[in-house]
């Protein structure tokens, strides 16, 4: 995909690619091994966000050949319910990868029913073990949005070397990762929040500016350096002309002309995030095959 074919850096289409490759490899691997690889979505209550997202998650399972074993649980399921139902997976020989759905109610306690989760299903990358693999540079699975924003660069050959990197945003499940893959990819990293006094100064040094905080219309053009690649990980609901919709932490129609490559909102690192899930899922269902073989 060379970047010169378009200013957007499009992570619907390669995420449909990945999914391509990934329903090649199943379909090779699974009459080897002789079960599909299994993912299963844990959800507590009936918030209509993560109910979509749920049900996306399942859909995409369901066109690559990954077998869906969800579990939903009422708003009133206690910690040790759902932990159970953890330890139960974590045993369970036919699932490789397990994901609790955030937000949590808040009488259950979410960073305690990750550390549950056995860190070689945990998909999304984010038990203490798989953070400090990252940190180390090992092997091991990665947060799924972090590695949806390097495989996008990757793709549209955005040279990292050498390269300023800004990241706005120091999430556990954003920030911190991603500049993490960033270093490692050779690239010199900023890391800057709420806390950054005059933002615009940072951001204006930025070759790769990442943003993932959940403000709408956060990054303005004078606050891009004209030829910067702009990810805008932000996912925000705004309401335009009374319709909703989705819009990033950038003003898109501001800040295009001033970039090189800029990922949309909807349509950038989005739909990389669950076809990273996907790869995760089958990443561990092949380290599974490789442990049954070294046994």
């Amino acid at each position: 995909m060379p970047a010169e074919s378009s200013k957007l850096l499009d992570g619907k289409r390669l995420a449909l690619q990945i999914q391509e490759e990934l329903t090649t490899q199943i379909q090779t691997l699974q009459a080897e091994i002789g079960r599909p690889p299994g993912l299963a979505v844990l959800m507590v209550g009936d918030n209509p966000a993560s109910a979509a997202y749920v049900r996306n998650k399942e859909r995409a399972c369901e066109r690559v050949g990954i077998a869906s074993f969800g579990h939903h649980f009422p708003t009133e399921v206690t910690f040790d319910e759902v932990k159970q139902t953890i330890h139960n997976l974590n045993a369970n020989p036919e699932v490789d990868g397990i994901l609790v759905q955030l937000p949590l109610p808040p009488h259950l306690d979410a960073t305690a029913l990750l550390y549950e989760i056995d860190p070689d299903k945990d998909v999304d990358g984010l038990h203490p073990l798989n953070l400090g693999r990252l940190v180390r540079g090992e092997p091991g699975l990665r947060s799924c949005t972090p590695a949806g924003v390097m495989r996008l660069l990757a793709a549209y050959d955005v040279e990292l070397q050498g390269k300023h990197a800004v990241v706005i945003g120091r999430s556990i499940l954003v920030g911190k990762p991603v500049s993490l893959m960033l270093l490692a990819a050779n690239a010199t990293v900023t890391m800057a929040h709420s806390r950054t006094p005059d933002l615009a100064a940072v951001t204006r040094t930025a070759d790769i500016l990442v943003t993932a905080v959940g403000q709408p219309g956060l990054i303005t053009a004078e606050m891009v350096k004209p030829g910067a690649v702009v990810i805008d990980v932000g996912i925000n609901r705004k309401e335009v002309e009374g319709k909703a919709c989705l819009v990033g932490d950038v003003d898109f129609a501001s800040v295009q002309p001033h970039s090189s490559l800029i990922t949309p909102v909807p349509g950038g690192v989005g739909p990389m995030t669950v076809s990273l899930l996907l790869g995760n899922t089958v990443w561990s269902y092949k380290q599974r095959r490789k442990a049954s073989y070294n046994s």
